[in-house]
């Protein structure tokens, strides 16, 4: 992949500017994320992989709306200096992944550039696909995180398990939901068109937040 443009980075504001609210909503750092406590604590893997260089594969494992996907494609993309590469395991390939790791070689070899490779639903990968994955997490050409909603244990080959850290997301409770992040906050206020009513006195706005967070998941 080529280093990112003046032109794809106006492509990816122009596509986040209509982007569906929920999507928009997405926390962007570690710390606006809800829920998910345990694996936040300072110097956890999941910070470790996130703000830091550390070339640590994970499996992500959750119920479905756990926010795994969020942690990948919105908090780790933009957090970490490395390459982001994500394919979903419901339209890729053994071709796809070799793909990756072929690009991600080579921008290791020339630049120095390790790169983050996430795969949505890796449990659909096939005992093949999964098998195409293992040399380059081995050797760090890549640092694999994978997603999934089946227990790893009888969905993921025992070798890339071994060579991967599980991290087990909780199902979100009704108090999670009712915190938004900032960026929620700041985007329901942008969208219904409220504003403060004077610098001392802002207006209250109350919204029903776990009807709004669960339409996005």
């Amino acid at each position: 992949m080529e280093p990112e443009s003046l032109f794809d980075s106006a492509a990816a504001d122009a596509r986040a500017a209509v982007a569906p609210l929920a999507v928009r909503m997405r926390p962007r750092t570690l710390d606006e994320l809800v829920g998910q406590r345990h694996l936040l604590h300072p110097g956890s893997p999941l910070r470790r992989l996130v703000e830091g260089d550390a070339p640590l594969s994970v499996i992500l494992w959750g119920p479905p709306g756990s926010g795994k996907t969020t942690i990948a494609r919105g908090v780790c993309r933009r957090a970490t200096s490395r390459r982001f590469e994500a394919l979903s395991a419901l339209t890729a390939g053994v071709k796809e992944v070799r793909a990756v790791i072929e690009t991600a070689n080579r921008e290791l070899g020339f630049h120095n550039r390790q790169t983050v490779l996430f795969i949505d639903e890796v449990h659909r990968f096939s005992k093949t696909q999964q098998d195409s994955l293992l040399g380059a997490v081995e050797d760090r050409t890549v640092t694999l995180m994978a997603a999934t909603t089946e227990n790893p244990s009888f969905s993921v080959v025992s070798p890339l398990l071994s060579r991967s850290l599980l991290l087990t997301l909780q199902a979100l409770t009704d108090d999670d939901i009712k915190k938004p992040s900032s960026t929620a906050r700041s985007l329901m206020t942008e969208v219904c068109g409220v504003r403060s009513r004077s610098a001392t006195r802002p207006a209250t706005i109350s919204y029903d937040w776990p009807a709004v967070t669960r339409a996005g998941r």
